[in-house]
């Protein structure tokens, strides 16, 4: 499958040139905040750190405005609880935990990790501001609390300033590269996994290992999506293209369904003709998989789609399943030339290709609500033990572990474990180095900011370079976030804590058990249940299966909601061997595009509504639904029935009818094994 991509670095050239580009962002941060007098330098330094997680300069420029965005909106928030609620601490405190668990329930509702970021720094930004205020209230007045708050915004702005200057000014790496390498990377797996649906010998765990790959880099084309837009005039155009991308991905998934389902376990129905054009299929995508040249890949399918269309028109199938699989192969071929020119459209610009919105996220409020209250616990955990020690350590406590609680919360279980182990080692690292290098170094030479970016360069240099690597990325920001606070680089009597041992134990200490307790939190507070979130997604497919006829692009609309879901089904279900929850969640991926080409095809055949589409496609999602507990509909079938017989008194071509008979006979197939598939499972669970 062809394009030429732009010649990408090399993974330890890509990683030098990172780490070198962070250490000059972080410099200039922490330059330009000393010059400004602002009395916590070390703020404008993390700001930066945070900008160099996915430093391509599209994506540093969408999480540098996020990051401006969420510290206008916090620093906001927090001047409005110390006005209001100084006086009464404790609830000044509560109302800010209330703050915080809300950030954390909306970004169940976000896709875009960016947009996540946003709600993360409005939770710390006012998470800042009020607790260092709180911490010394015998100072606070009107004044300091503006002053508090201007300062930490302007550190925290001045921060994302800089990174996204360096991102864009000194050796750009765009998100385009990446972008166009995701996007040929899920092509081909979308490829081989339409021909090993296509081939009889294909295994079941095959089947299974293409889908999850392809929908976890789906996934990673639709969050780098909205950032590619930053980067030129061509970038919204790319986006659109990347998005375009994903949906004809979703579309050939659901329809490669059929032929794959029909072979296995229905042979008998294959006819000759269906047979060899299966063959055909199975040929070409292997081949354009493995072809390096664009127009070629294209001119095949398009040749392919000719001789399909060709044969249609000029042989009369009395077989009513096979008419309509051959219309169904002849739409999967449009939908691949439509992917192919997409995909070139990352590269040249197409404006021919029609707008396709970006993916929605899988909103479900039990999900906001297990979220937030996590957030809140950790914080209120944090708030009771400084109330209780009044140590600096607890503040540590109170701030770190909520913006890793929010960052983390979109990831498994599994994952955010992994996560933040490796994180506990780059604290550990972190410790010995600030107190025996950096803070050694700093307390013998002179005061001089020369020096200052001297000792600090070595430590920021090999932590970015971590950072830069997706494996040990946690290592990375586990490192950086707490050497920088426990230094607190600046110069003058800004320093001066952190040549406290004590200090810088105490905060040290704090960092490492407020990352550890952020940890068992995970594990003791996992929220609902696989089975119960299956089964909420699988009402939730319901519900939109009953609202297609009320959509205006009904197939998009569609697509971009049954993404996130199919998302977490294939990871609910990747320790199952039978797989079956994935299958149910490709079958409503199905049935859904099926309805939508249904009511377009009556519409156009009968010329007028049918009165008796509506209880069939409200009987066709009871069949899903009821078929997701393992039970068969009987009501679909007398459905089917009816709406045929309608349709007969309205059509007079005989072939018509026949291919709406064969449309009937797979959806009732399709929905007997699922229900029988299911009920299976749920035996054998018992």
């Amino acid at each position: 499958m062809g394009i030429v991509l732009q010649t990408m670095l090399m993974p330890q050239k890509r990683s030098v040139l990172f780490a070198l580009k962070g250490v000059i962002a972080m410099a200039m941060a922490l330059t330009i905040s000393i010059f400004l007098h602002l009395d916590r330098p070390y703020w404008a330094v993390i700001s930066a750190v945070f900008l160099q997680i996915r430093p391509e300069s599209g994506l540093v420029a969408e999480k540098a405005l996020c990051q401006i965005v969420g510290t206008i909106i916090g620093g906001l928030v927090g001047i409005f609880i110390l006005a209001h609620f100084l006086d009464f601490p404790y609830l000044g405190l509560t109302i800010l935990g209330i703050w915080l668990s809300v950030n954390s329930g909306l970004s169940a509702l976000l896709r875009r990790t960016n947009f996540v970021y946003a709600l993360a720094i409005a939770s710390v930004t006012s998470e800042v501001i009020i607790v260092l205020s709180v911490a010394s209230p015998s100072s606070v007045s009107s004044s300091y609390i503006f002053n508090v708050a201007q300062a930490r915004m302007s550190e925290i702005i001045i921060g994302a300033i800089c990174a996204g200057l360096v991102s864009h000014l000194l050796w750009p790496v765009k998100v385009k590269n990446i972008l166009q390498q995701q996007s040929k990377t899920a092509i081909n797996q979308m490829l081989q996994y339409l021909a090993i649906e296509l081939d009889p010998e294909g295994s079941h765990e095959q089947r299974h290992k293409h889908i999850d790959q392809i929908m976890q880099t789906v996934s990673e084309v639709s969050d780098d999506s909205s950032a590619v837009a930053y980067e030129g005039p061509e970038g919204p155009g790319r986006s659109r293209a990347a998005n375009q991308i994903c949906h004809k991905i979703l579309s050939l998934l659901s329809v490669i369904q059929i032929f794959g389902r029909l072979q296995r376990r229905n042979p008998e129905l294959v006819t000759p003709t269906l047979a060899n054009i299966l063959k055909q299929q199975h040929d070409i995508f292997v081949d354009i998989a493995q072809s390096e040249n664009f127009q070629v890949s294209y001119q095949r399918i398009k040749i392919f789609r000719r001789e399909l269309a060709q044969y249609r028109m000029s042989h009369f199938s009395q077989n009513p399943l096979e008419a309509r699989l051959l219309k169904v192969a002849l739409e999967m071929t449009s939908d691949l030339m439509v992917l192919l020119r997409a995909f070139r459209a990352l590269e040249n610009r197409d404006t021919t290709l029609l707008h396709a919105p970006s993916m929605q996220p899988y909103r479900d409020p039990l999900i906001g609500l297990t979220r937030g209250c996590r957030s809140a616990i950790m914080f209120f955990i944090g708030t009771f033990i400084w109330v209780e020690t009044a140590s600096y350590a607890a503040l540590m406590i109170m701030i770190l572990p909520v913006i890793f609680s929010i960052m983390l919360d979109r990831l498994p279980l599994m994952l955010v474990s992994l996560v933040l182990r490796r994180m506990l080692v780059g604290v550990t690292i972190a410790i010995p180095v600030s107190i025996f290098f950096a803070i050694n170094l700093l307390a013998q030479s002179s005061d001089e900011l020369g020096q200052l970016l001297l000792v600090l360069a070595g430590p920021f240099f090999v932590g970015l370079i971590a950072l830069s690597n997706r494996p040990t990325l946690p290592y990375g920001l586990g490192f950086l976030i707490p050497f920088t606070i426990l230094v607190r680089p600046s110069m003058g009597s800004n320093m001066s804590r952190a040549f406290q041992i004590d200090y810088t134990l105490s905060s040290a200490l704090g960092i490492f058990v407020g990352i550890t307790m952020l940890y068992w939190l995970f594990q003791l507070f996992e929220g609902p249940g696989v089975k119960l979130m299956v089964t909420r997604v699988f009402k939730s497919t319901y519900h939109d299966l009953l609202q297609l006829g009320h959509q205006h692009d009904p197939t998009s609309w569609y697509n971009r909601r049954m993404a996130d879901r199919l998302l977490r089904l294939t990871a609910y279900d990747q320790r199952s061997k039978t797989r079956v929850i994935t299958d149910l969640g490709l079958t409503g991926l199905n049935l859904g595009h099926v309805a939508i080409r249904f009511h377009s095809f009556c519409t156009s055949l009968a010329g007028v509504e049918l009165k008796h589409y509506d209880n069939w496609h409200k009987a066709l999602a009871d069949a899903y639904l009821l078929a997701t507990q393992g039970r068969y509909c009987e009501n679909f079938d007398k459905a089917c029935e009816l709406l045929n017989d309608e349709i007969a008194q309205h059509v007079d071509s005989m072939s018509d009818i026949e291919m709406v008979q064969g449309m009937f006979q797979r959806m009732s197939m399709t929905l007997q094994r699922s229900a029988k598939a299911m009920e299976d499972t749920i035996a054998n669970a018992n």
